[in-house]
């Protein structure tokens, strides 16, 4: 594999792995993607080759060369120290700090109470039945997103985008839970500056070409 060579490792409706589309996109680098399918027979990522590379089980890995990444804030950080145009954090420790606290909202708080292992376990181990399920993760994407709306509407750093008048590392985790948030059928209408925020990052080229339909494992409807 040449040391150059960026290969991700991607499951089109993963929230997780859209957030690198959208960063590598950004920054205008060619990168080959394998699909890991994350439902189909019990989850490609349980696989003996997959697990070894990847003890978590999880997606997105990017590979660099040689080299295997996980986590995706991680990675993000990773392509904008090494690619650092055009940048995904702010020049200032005090933007820089504002844009890790607005991904980690999504990234930390709300994205880990609702993703599949943990439906998973609510259905496998507990009976949890779907509309109570579905009930759970509206709850915790709508208690994530009232803050969220709160720190851009109320803040002068906010512009077109969370921070400023570019897109950011908390845009790149922003879109995707709004993906997910339409996917349960939570009401958005309560978050105005979020909304009009995705819509001025979807009419850029690199958003729209990270959406999960455009996705070469997407399902063909």
């Amino acid at each position: 594999m040449p040391d150059d060579q960026l290969t991700l490792y991607t499951y089109w409706r993963s929230s997780a792995a859209y957030r690198v589309r959208i960063g590598l996109n950004l920054k205008g680098l060619p990168y080959q993607t394998v699909p890991v399918h994350l439902v189909r027979n019990g989850g490609e990522q349980h696989a003996p080759g997959y697990a070894a590379a990847n003890p978590q089980k999880l997606v997105p890995m990017l590979e660099h060369g040689q080299r295997r990444m996980r986590q995706s804030l991680a990675i993000l950080e990773y392509l904008d120290e090494v690619w650092p145009d055009p940048p995904l954090l702010p020049e200032s420790a005090r933007r820089r700090q504002r844009v890790r606290e607005l991904a980690q909202v999504v990234a930390a708080d709300i994205h880990p109470l609702n993703n599949l292992r943990v439906m998973r376990f609510f259905d496998q181990e507990w009976n949890v039945p779907q509309p109570e399920r579905d009930a759970w993760m509206r709850h915790w994407m709508a208690e994530g997103f009232a803050a969220l709306e709160a720190l851009v509407a109320d803040s002068p750093c906010t512009g077109e985008f969370c921070e400023g008048d570019t897109p950011t590392l908390a845009d790149c985790c922003l879109v995707p839970q709004l993906y997910n948030a339409r996917r349960f059928s939570v009401d958005l209408e309560p978050y105005p500056t979020l909304c009009r925020i995705e819509a001025a990052c979807l009419a850029l080229p690199a958003f729209d070409a990270a959406r999960p339909e455009n996705q070469p494992d997407a399902p063909q409807t």
